[in-house]
């Protein structure tokens, strides 16, 4: 989301210039809270002990994949046992060439500051090039702690590409869409993985009951189904300790049960090591092969989730984890599946279960299940947190997020999408009733997903990497070398159930895009309409009207200029507040902005107009917590700049006052105790009352030295009494409500998209009074209509 500093302030004529001097784009505080982001450096013991806490985060969706992969490579049967080896040998380069080599080694370190996923690369982009379709963000964001960026030469590589991209708006908009069909197929993959691995993994009843209807496992995965998803809005902290030592007991398993039928079944299986063996394979029939890829590629189901649930766990801790434990473990698992389906080829339906040895076959079942809630568990956790950023970018419907955990900010719980995703689930389980079918459109859903990722990760590369562009070409080329022919496989089964994922994500992507589209619509009427400063200031103090007691927030998407929606409200009502404060609340292209240096606040205009602005930054992972008082919060951060500023005023002519001083957390919270205690005195020396004429002394004086500190001294207590008063009188929150429709001229789809689709879409969202948890009773919704 980034863009030219100088976006909301384009020329408009002399008059412009006047207003521009008097409400320039926020630039720093007199208060710089700047504590620069260190990377944290790990033990080796923590390093280890993060690296098997991340099993049970990260890598349960890929763990789980040995459930269906051999017989959605052979759904017809086995012929001969050259067969088996050579898929076995297409499965070992597989897992060697995506989850281990791109995503473990070079993907994972595209991270955003221990953030993954596709809308983390989005926002990498777009804080190193301005591509952005909302550009809403200012110079001064980038100083934020949690704001880091790469510069670039002239001539260099890096500089062309961000210039190539920067050039036209449609190639922003490619990118916002490829960005959102990578998100939208993640989604259906939250749908997906808990139907195809609790089904599977339900599947194991039968195997023992030959006899038992297959409408008894579906039974069973539905009633398992209903109850992970019912027990989410808990959320896994009172469970999560267990599902780390869970999936390191499934990985043994698996591993111990592979390399146990390599020894008793056929250990020529090994060859498939030999990579001859896949072109061998691929030699056979045109429609076998494709069918056979399809199958192969369900081995590396979970890869992007891998990603996606990235965390906060370091890189090196992941790859720990993955190459001592879950690879060599996945390779023994799919080994000892073909060494036993060579000599047992007519068990390929339920190799797995069938492959374990009867003493231990019932606490594999159990294990198994618990594995499979635990690899859904993940991704549905991974498809919240998709959606949150999606919120957060302006891309989504405003949903209800939940917090969890009291302990870890990342666990949420959106309760509109849960009962989405348990309806969805629960209709492709009972629908499809066999696992071919899913598996398939679970296919479709990942390869997709990948593809997104490796189409995004040349940018990264180029342009936060720096790298040459020869190993670019090398990833791009070695990843659609693995790749494009998986996807050309899923999609010949488009009519196999490999639909699903499609209609998934095209629902989810009209959804976002119109939303998208809507809001940024909102905020070109918004930037266009914005009144000058001039304007203002010809009104004089009282803005033309009755200056009443108290304290009007005024909300607003604009971070500098006076919104259209104030000029519509004074030139409707008589009267408006003593104090007006402009508040605009946007997400940055960050994962989290820190609480002390979330506000930043400013004066507009000279002081007797009492109008100040303050802009609220979030990251995309940061949530507002229904504990939160947001009234709260801006009234003592309006109290903190009043006090910062008569600092500024009083010591002026001083060399050992910086307004750019970094000051700690702390020291805020002292200079608000500091006025608050100061206002009790000043309020307590008698009942003073302010009419709308009352005015401050302008910030120029024309006293110095120690005059001036006292006059300074002097102001800040009138203002800070004043203020207060204004406090006492009461807050109320204007919010716009600007509603979008299509012009009369336009077409049939836009009228349907903008009137009804977006129409009900805000209908059905939750209000911003609701998010920041703002008084039914100190509400006033001001209304206008945008023509689009």
């Amino acid at each position: 989301m980034a863009s030219t500093p100088d976006t909301e302030t384009t020329n408009h004529g002399g008059m412009w210039e006047l207003g521009q001097d008097l409400d320039e784009p926020i630039d720093e505080e007199a208060s710089r809270l700047k504590n620069m982001y260190i990377e944290k450096k790990f033990s080796s013991v923590l390093l280890l002990r993060l690296a098997f806490q991340s099993l049970g985060v990260v890598f349960g969706d890929l763990g789980t994949s040995p459930l269906y992969v051999f017989y959605n490579i052979f759904p017809h049967g086995v012929d001969s046992d050259e067969d088996v080896i050579g898929a076995l040998s297409l499965i070992i380069y597989t897992l060697t060439l995506i989850p281990l080599m791109k995503y473990v080694f070079v993907v994972l370190r595209a991270n955003d500051n221990g953030q993954g996923g596709t809308f983390a690369l989005y926002s990498l982009l777009c804080r190193h090039a301005k591509v952005s379709t909302i550009p809403n963000q200012h110079r001064s964001d980038e100083e934020l702690t949690t704001y880091s960026r790469q510069t670039y030469e002239e001539n260099s590589l890096a500089a062309k590409v961000k210039r190539w991209l920067e050039g036209h708006a449609y190639k922003k908009n490619c990118l916002l869409i490829l960005v959102l069909i990578g998100t939208c197929t993640a989604i259906g993959d939250g749908i997906l993985t808990p139907a195809i691995s609790v089904l599977s993994a339900a599947g194991g009843i039968r195997v023992q009951n030959p006899k038992m209807s297959t409408d008894v496992v579906l039974i069973v995965a539905v009633i398992i189904l209903i109850g992970l998803f019912s027990m989410q809005h808990y959320g896994t902290d009172k469970v999560g300790w267990l599902f780390a030592p869970l999936v390191f007991l499934w990985f043994i398993l698996i591993g111990s049960v592979g390399a146990y039928n390599i020894h008793k079944y056929n250990t020529s299986v090994l060859k498939a090591y030999n990579p001859v063996y896949i072109y061998r394979f691929l030699r056979r029939g045109k429609s076998e092969i494709w069918t056979s890829l399809g199958g192969v590629m369900l081995s590396i189901t979970g890869t992007e989730a891998l990603f996606a649930d990235l965390c906060h766990f370091p890189v090196l801790a992941i790859q720990i984890a993955f190459t001592l434990v879950v690879f060599p473990c996945l390779l023994l698992a799919y080994t000892g599946q073909a060494a036993y389906i060579s000599v047992n080829k007519d068990h390929v339906v339920d190799a797995f279960y069938r492959s374990i040895p009867d003493t231990i076959y019932w606490p594999a079942f159990i294990i198994a299940t618990l594995a499979a809630v635990v690899a859904s568990q993940a991704t549905i956790s991974a498809t919240y947190s998709i959606v949150k950023q999606a919120l957060a970018l302006g891309c989504f419907p405003r949903v209800s997020v939940v917090h969890t955990s009291k302990k870890f900010l990342g666990q949420i719980y959106i309760p509109d999408i849960n009962w989405v995703l348990m309806i969805l689930c629960i209709a492709v389980t009972a629908g499809f009733k066999n696992k071919i079918q899913i598996a398939n459109a679970y296919g479709t859903a990942v390869v997709i997903v990948m593809l997104v990722t490796t189409f995004l990760m040349v940018p990264i590369m180029l342009l936060v990497w720096k790298s040459h562009w020869i190993l670019v070409v090398t990833f791009l080329v070695l990843s659609l070398m693995v790749e494009f022919p998986y996807f050309m496989a899923c999609i010949n089964k488009v009519d196999e159930g490999g639909w699903v994922p499609l209609v998934v994500a095209t629902t989810f992507f009209i959804i976002m895009y119109v939303w998208h589209f809507c809001t940024m619509k909102r905020y070109e009427f918004e930037m266009h309409s914005k009144v000058s400063m001039a304007w203002i200031l010809g009104l004089g103090p009282s803005l033309g009207l009755v200056r009443v007691p108290g304290i009007g927030f005024v909300y607003t998407e604009l971070a500098s200029g006076v919104p259209h929606i104030f000029s519509h409200f004074i030139t409707n009502l008589p009267a408006i507040h003593s104090v007006v404060v402009f508040v605009c609340v946007k997400y940055l292209p960050v994962y989290t902005v820190p609480v002390e240096e979330r506000f930043v606040m400013k004066r507009i205009g000279p002081k007797n107009f009492h109008m100040f602005r303050c802009v609220t930054r979030y990251g995309y992972k940061d949530i507002h917590k229904k504990n939160d008082d947001f009234e709260k919060m801006l009234l003592d951060r309006l109290l903190i700049f009043v006090r910062l500023e008569s600092m500024m005023d009083g010591y002026s002519d001083s060399e050992d006052f910086t307004p750019t001083e970094h000051r700690t957390e702390r020291s805020t919270t002292a200079l608000l105790t500091t006025a608050k205690s100061e206002s009790n005195t000043l309020c307590s020396a008698g009942d003073l009352s302010y009419s709308s004429q009352d005015s401050i002394a302008p910030a120029k004086s024309p006293l110095t030295g120690n005059s001036l500190t006292r006059y300074s001294s002097q102001t800040f207590g009138d203002e800070l009494e004043f203020l207060n008063s204004c406090k006492d009188a009461g807050v109320v929150h204007i919010l716009g409500n600007t509603i979008v429709r299509a012009r009369r001229d336009s077409g049939i789809v836009k009228k349907i998209v903008v009137d009804h689709l977006y129409a009900f879409l805000r209908k059905v969202c939750r209000e911003h009074s609701v998010i920041f948890n703002v008084p039914h009773e100190s509400l006033l919704n001001v209304g206008q209509i945008y023509y689009i």
